[in-house]
């Protein structure tokens, strides 16, 4: 009985007392770069599962079309620094020495090996302190795949965690007959990420292609221009008619060291400006140049310069940073 009374009191308490809501919110936004690429192979499924785990806003996807037009998650248009295909089809690299995936059909391209990242000439690992190279049993999949597998898990954990897909490179693949942004979109829509509240934000570095995007397709989903040269910095008002975030290189941000203190560049001033969100590339902890340590990078940019949110290959340094802010 006394047992009883006890449970009946601590659930009335429990019950009675209203939760206090912090009035004070994290709104920056995490995206787990090739997901949690580094500490696996970028781009397989496992390391999807691994950042899923790691909760972050978005998952980003990189797609490429097989030669069957199924939009593959892979950085590259060429396959030789990610997999074996170097030694298990031989007889079907190009000219220029490298391997395509628009070469191979979905089927074949199953049959690879996936891999850190290295250099296909040297065969030395690009960061020498992650998974170790040839390791492991990773394969290549689908953007259908991977989509089925971050709404199961949606489904079964309750979160909300959204995809980040690019397509690369489109003119390559309008060149070779193939249309990535037609594909890729109707494939967005069939699995339900239509507009801007379905948690898809959709990237792309050439901007003529992200403008089709937006005004011949029609599609109403977050569209993100990516950036890398110091010329597309003077082209935000451009960029802003169709797109609603801008992905900078971070270094494109920061501007000189005085002292101990960053100065920057006016491009977040600007973007925000012109109501673009600053989502930079790539918080890589194992890769810092200018900082002393990743939280020192992560402080300078999302404090001091006010960026809005960033990739990382390391998305649980990120979401643990943020949370103590």
């Amino acid at each position: 009985m006394k047992r009883i009374c006890t449970f009946l009191f601590f659930s009335v308490f429990l019950g009675c007392t209203p939760v206090k809501k912090s009035t004070k919110m994290n709104t920056k936004t995490v995206i787990a770069h090739r997901g949690a690429s580094g500490y696996l192979p970028e781009h397989t499924m496992e390391a999807k599962a691994m950042a899923y785990a790691m909760n972050p806003d978005y998952i980003e996807q990189d797609l490429v079309l097989s030669k069957d037009d199924v939009p593959i998650v892979i950085h590259d248009i060429e396959l030789d620094d990610v997999t074996d295909v170097a030694q298990k089809f031989p007889e079907r690299k190009r000219e220029d020495g490298r391997f395509y995936v628009i070469d191979f059909t979905f089927d074949e391209l199953q049959q690879l090996h996936v891999t850190e990242r290295f250099n296909p000439k040297t065969g030395e690992q690009v960061y020498p302190n992650r998974f170790p190279k040839g390791k492991g049993s990773f394969k290549l999949h689908s953007l259908q795949q991977e989509i089925e597998l971050i709404q199961g898990l949606n489904a079964s954990t309750g979160k909300n965690i959204g995809i980040y897909p690019e397509i690369k490179n489109p003119e390559f693949h309008h060149q070779n007959g193939k249309d990535i942004a037609k594909i890729t979109l109707d494939i967005l829509s069939e699995y339900g990420y239509k507009t801007k509240e379905d948690k898809c934000m959709f990237q792309c570095f050439d901007a003529k292609e992200l403008e089709r995007v937006r005004k011949e397709l029609q599609s109403d989903l977050f569209l993100v221009q990516l950036i890398e040269f110091p010329e597309e910095t003077k082209q935000l008002q451009y960029f802003a008619t169709y797109a609603d975030g801008l992905g900078p290189w971070y270094k494109q941000i920061l501007d000189k060291k005085v002292g101990e203190k960053w100065q920057f560049t006016t491009l977040v001033e600007d973007a925000h400006k012109l109501g673009l969100q600053v989502h930079p590339y790539t918080f890589r902890a194992d890769q810092l140049e200018e900082f002393s340590s990743f939280e020192e990078m992560m402080q300078v940019l999302f404090f001091e310069a006010k960026i809005d949110g960033a990739f990382t290959d390391f998305p649980d340094k990120m979401v643990q940073f943020l949370a103590k802010q």
